[in-house]
């Protein structure tokens, strides 16, 4: 009975972790088209 809930609380444990690592990545806000300066070349670096 023990290690039934160790087995189920770690499951728990992943799948949270899981969630918020999936939830922390990204871009923030609405994505820009490219534009054409984009393919320009040559270009100074680092493009910002």
């Amino acid at each position: 009975m023990n290690s039934n809930l160790l087995k189920r609380s770690t499951v728990v444990a992943l799948a949270v972790m899981l969630g918020l690592s999936v939830a922390a990545c990204g871009k923030k806000g609405p994505l820009e088209p490219p534009t054409d300066k984009g393919y320009e070349y040559p270009r100074d670096y680092p493009a910002q």
